[in-house]
């Protein structure tokens, strides 16, 4: 009898999957449709990480074979840096635009009917964009610097962790900007919001400047925030610069408690958001 309950329940989970499922292709046939757009990020963030690279190699042109400040060696800087500027591309899911003008078109509305959960939906739509930038623009992008400046070489262990850490922080980024979307039931235009977004998760994720550079309460402070699981967290383990399993472990538990919390976050965020709906007649 348990056996039936429990292929009752891993069917109707298959189902609620099936329902998502148009929403990833369809994501995918948008993407397809605007190849040109990949094109353009591939230039622009070439572009940011040549100016970041460049400037930050000038800095440790004379650091010791030991490592300059931070502790890190020229490659390494540019190793982080560099592998910065790919998280950052992965991170762009255009979700927090999205959810934005849904919500200021008034087609959030439509998805209440349905037999899904918006959240969700946007999550399967993002999935493609994800994966289309990591292939189309990060690969790429990393590709060529590897031919032009000198990188560190990660060992296997440390890729695993790095992987796992990406996933984790694939996530957060989702979370981060289905919150910031969500904003589009308070104010009637969220571009404002999403800039300060942008420059507020770029400096304490570490993307402009490791925390490892910053002064001490600046560092702290980054490090209390979700937005260091979303790249220097990952960094930290592809490079090595944590102590141990317990190091590594710390990093990703931080991640994963952070996913947990902004998604709880999210749902209540979500319940409220539908209650002002049902007010305002939606």
């Amino acid at each position: 009898m348990s056996g039936t309950t429990a292929r009752g329940h891993d069917g109707r989970r298959s189902a609620r999957a099936r329902h998502y499922l148009p929403f990833a292709t369809g994501g995918l046939q948008s993407l397809l449709q605007y190849r040109s757009v990949f094109l353009t990020t591939g230039i622009t963030a070439a572009a940011g990480a040549a100016v970041t690279v460049f400037l930050w190699r000038a800095v440790y042109a004379g650091a010791p074979p030991g490592g300059g400040p931070g502790g890190f060696t020229t490659e390494g800087i540019t190793t982080y840096l560099l592998m910065a500027q790919v998280l950052q591309i992965l991170h762009a899911n255009r979700v927090d635009d999205e959810v934005a003008a849904d919500v200021y078109r008034g087609d959030v509305a439509v998805m209440l009917v349905r037999p899904v959960s918006y959240p969700v939906v946007r999550f399967f739509s993002c999935l493609p964009v994800v994966a289309a930038n990591a292939v189309l623009v990060g690969l790429p992008v990393l590709g060529l610097f590897a031919l032009v400046v000198p990188l560190t070489v990660p060992r296997p262990g440390d890729v695993l962790l790095f992987l796992a850490a990406t996933a984790l922080s694939v996530l957060l980024a989702f979370l981060v900007n289905l919150l910031t979307g969500m904003l589009g039931f308070v104010t009637t235009n969220t571009w404002g919001v999403r800039m300060v977004k942008q420059s507020v998760v770029a400096f304490f994720a570490g993307q402009l400047v490791p925390l490892d550079l910053m002064p001490a309460p600046l560092a702290a402070l980054a490090s209390a925030l979700p937005f260091r699981g979303m790249v220097d967290g990952p960094l930290t383990l592809l490079l090595g610069r944590y102590d141990g399993a317990a190091g590594a472990a710390d990093v990703l538990a931080r991640q994963t408690g952070w996913v947990a919390g902004l998604t709880l976050l999210s749902a209540v965020l979500w319940r409220a958001s539908l209650s002002r709906l049902e007010v305002l007649g939606g």
